[in-house]
């Protein structure tokens, strides 16, 4: 997925899928990153409103009736002219996407690697050596207060999330924010 430089391979990414936003949540079900790759504010609160829509599918799924470990959770729902991926990380995080709707065929190892690219993503700006959370990460932990969106600290966390957006194909913006 990643070359040598640290960039993701356009080439095996999907091109056809039209990624409208992403969400990483916490596991205490706080929003730690909600990026829309689009410019218009009500999209931003559109894109909010389905990450916390999803919270309640990924209960359904993972829930202690589920018999699935699986971590790739699939289609969780369709709205309007967006279809919803979730996955969930070992340590609980859950990632949703949302992806524009299409008369294309969506195949499943196509998402997957989506999902598994912003997963490591996010798992390299934990990683960070000079990120200083000065606490142990545990999902019995609430981090909210350092995982906050507009945290200098996840500025490296944004841009990868980009990288892999701009992998797929998605219009990313370049501003202030997102850099």
């Amino acid at each position: 997925m990643e070359n040598e430089d640290g960039k993701f391979n356009l080439a095996i990414m999907a091109p056809q899928l039209q990624l409208q936003a992403v969400a990483f949540i916490s596991p205490q079900n706080h929003p730690i990153l909600i990026r829309s790759f689009f410019r218009r504010q009500q999209d931003d609160l559109k894109y909010h409103y389905i990450a916390h829509i999803s919270l309640d599918v990924f209960e359904e799924r993972t829930g202690p009736n589920s018999k699935s470990n699986e971590c790739y959770l699939g289609l969780l729902y369709t709205m309007e002219d967006v279809a919803v991926y979730g996955y969930i990380t070992p340590l609980k995080v859950k990632i949703v996407l949302s992806l524009g709707l299409t008369d294309s065929v969506v195949r499943d190892a196509d998402i997957t690697m989506i999902f598994r690219a912003m997963h490591m993503a996010y798992f390299q700006s934990l990683a960070n050596p000079f990120l200083r959370l000065n606490t142990p990460f545990d999902i019995t932990v609430d981090h909210t207060e350092l995982l906050v969106q507009g945290g200098k600290r996840w500025k490296g966390f944004r841009r990868r999330v980009d990288d892999v957006g701009r992998a797929v194909g998605a219009n990313v913006p370049f501003d202030d924010d997102s850099i």
